[in-house]
């Protein structure tokens, strides 16, 4: 078993350090729940008390609000709240930069306080105290890996260096997109996008982003969002270049790598 629920851990009498904010591309979108796993056996390796919160956890409600349904977002986010409060959750991870941004800067306002932090920055936090320690000359170890940073982790939150500082440990050989950090450029999903039609244009975010990618001639593309992971993934296909490069996440990476 990769992970305990809270109630699990309350029947229990154990009250876990951290809770893991699924989200619902971790939990039901089959590329993501890899993501989900990878980061649950981390964590487990490090000796990580966390626990997740299950059939208890619903959507933050980010895109209900990004697509203009506030009261949906609002009623969404009390019953959140209350079962996190209920459990007296204070530290949260999240693989997914949108559940990040929602739970950290737009749950306060409704009474959830809680230290949130993204997974490349717990990464990073353990492989800093040597909680986990990666091998020499891993997978990743030369490769010409290219990084693309979320708009919610990057120009939302301004956290630019932990995933980076990751591709470092990694060894890999980092190349930036010609648009990367404050100036990074969509995938294409964010603000609800994911769920609605294209407009009329001449061509689609995410093409135009993998085309960004694909100039610095990368080995592999290096991502922390569960929405970028399958905008990216999209436009290999569009370009015929998925079976020669792959888009990780970057907990995966450090899995492949302990």
């Amino acid at each position: 078993m990769l992970a305990k629920t809270m109630a699990e851990m309350q029947a229990e009498g154990q009250t876990p350090e951290i809770l893991f904010w699924v989200g619902c591309a971790g939990s039901y979108d089959a590329r993501a729940q890899k993501v989900t796993r990878a980061l649950c056996e981390i964590l487990n390796h490090a000796g990580i008390s966390f626990a997740i919160l299950g059939q208890e956890e619903r959507c933050t409600g980010d895109p209900a609000r990004r697509a203009g349904n506030e009261f949906l977002f609002q009623m969404m986010a009390m019953m959140n709240i209350e079962t996190l409060n209920l459990y007296g959750v204070r530290k949260i991870v999240t693989a997914c930069p949108h559940c990040f941004n929602t739970l950290k800067n737009e749950y306060p306002a409704l009474g959830g306080q809680y230290e949130v932090v993204h997974h490349t920055q717990l990464l990073q936090e353990l492989i800093q105290s040597g909680k986990i320690k990666l091998k020499e000359g891993g997978v990743f170890q030369g490769k010409r890996i290219t990084y693309h940073d979320s708009c919610y982790l990057g120009r939302a939150n301004d956290v630019y260096e932990a995933p980076r500082a990751l591709l470092e440990a990694l060894d890999a050989d980092l190349v930036e997109m010609k648009r990367s950090r404050k100036n990074g450029l969509c995938c294409g999903a964010g603000g609800a996008q994911m769920w609605k039609e294209d407009e009329p244009g001449d061509k689609r975010i995410n093409i135009e982003r993998i085309e960004e990618a694909l100039e610095t001639e990368p080995q592999a593309i290096a991502a922390n969002c569960p929405f970028c992971i399958t905008m990216l993934q999209d436009g290999l296909k569009a370009k015929e270049k998925n079976e020669h490069i792959m888009v990780y996440d970057l907990s995966e990476m450090i899995l492949q790598s302990l």
